[in-house]
């Protein structure tokens, strides 16, 4: 049972609930417990539940609004999301849509509650782990969707992503190539890591490869004296390093501010690259090499292939943009 053949009878029988109580949580006219709401988008996703979609048929209309769930929760720095969001909105209006933001942890039930009111045309989602509970949702409810990000199992699905993996080796080589022995990777927080979250993994995996067995990778916070305390935990534990990658936008300053107060000089003795904007590695003194994350580029690209979707036109399941590494 699933798609056009599913009632909203056959969600309340699936939930447990009566037929109002699904309506009054897809409308949200009455507040419905937390535990009550869940059950009901847990089974409108399992039944694939598109109460307005014949509606909308008939009509040969579309919402005219696509969706974006930002990652709104630890590990992730705010100035980049904007970036991600601006350009998504600025590629949506030359086409006509309306940009509604969602958040990350909103999870499958809210994939299920936006496919379910028919108030977007599609979805772009962010923030993709490898094993992402959300994929399997969006496979259930046929919700024409972007992923910015890759799954383990990308299998039927439009990826749009930053060849991670590739500007993690495009960074160990850059330090190898300086004669840097010992080499480390400041990465994403731990929670990034924790969530398995593809990017950070493959940053991780494309700098170990590039870099040999002197390499190690350390989770970096983002608070100042969280830093402070693991730059010199890691310089203590490796006292040959010579060479360091930051792919954490918000740590940078602090480290710079961390190995000058242990004596490194950045350039000279010592190197340091970036992943991350170029504003970051700009205003640093010394100003740092980077791979720049495009952001904007990213989300004008998964909006374009979302288009692409609606017009029912085909689009590359697989689109990974090659790094570029600016020295300066």
């Amino acid at each position: 049972m699933a798609g056009r053949g599913v009632t909203i009878a056959d969600v309340a029988a699936r939930a447990g609930v009566a037929a109002s109580t699904v309506s009054y949580v897809l409308s949200g006219k009455r507040s419905i417990s937390p535990e009550t709401a869940d059950r009901v988008m847990a089974a409108v996703a399992d039944l694939g539940y598109h109460p307005h979609a014949g509606a909308r048929s008939l009509a040969s209309r579309r919402a005219g609004v696509v969706a974006m769930m930002l990652p709104l929760r630890d590990g992730m720095h705010l100035p980049v999301l904007m970036q991600f969001a601006s350009g998504a909105v600025t590629e949506a209006r030359r086409h006509d849509q309306d940009v509604l933001l969602m958040t990350a942890d909103e999870g499958p039930a809210g994939l299920a509650r936006v496919a379910a009111s028919a108030i977007v045309d599609g979805l772009i989602l962010m923030d993709v782990e490898v094993r992402d509970p959300r994929v399997e949702a969006l496979r259930r409810l046929g919700l024409p969707s972007v992923l910015i990000g890759f799954p383990a199992d990308a299998e039927g699905l439009t990826c749009v992503d930053l060849d991670f993996e590739a500007a993690g080796r495009m960074c160990a080589r850059y330090l190898v190539d300086r004669g840097c022995g010992d080499v480390a990777l400041l990465g994403a927080s731990e929670a990034v890591y924790a969530r398995r979250t593809g990017f950070a993994e493959r940053v991780r995996e494309g700098f170990l490869h590039r870099a040999g067995s002197r390499a190690e990778v350390w989770p970096c916070p983002d608070d100042p004296a969280s830093v402070q305390r693991t730059v010199k935990e890691l310089l203590t534990s490796k006292p040959e390093l010579t060479g360091l990658a930051v792919h954490n936008e918000p740590a940078v300053g602090h480290v710079m501010h961390a190995l000058a107060d242990a004596g490194k000089r950045v350039g000279e003795d010592f190197h340091v690259v970036v992943i991350g904007p170029d504003e970051v590695a700009e205003r640093t003194h010394p100003q740092l090499p980077s791979v720049l994350v495009p952001a904007e580029t990213l989300a004008e690209t998964a909006v374009r292939h979302l288009m692409r979707k609606l017009d029912g036109l085909d689009v590359p399941e697989s689109t990974l943009i090659e790094p570029q590494l600016t020295l300066r």
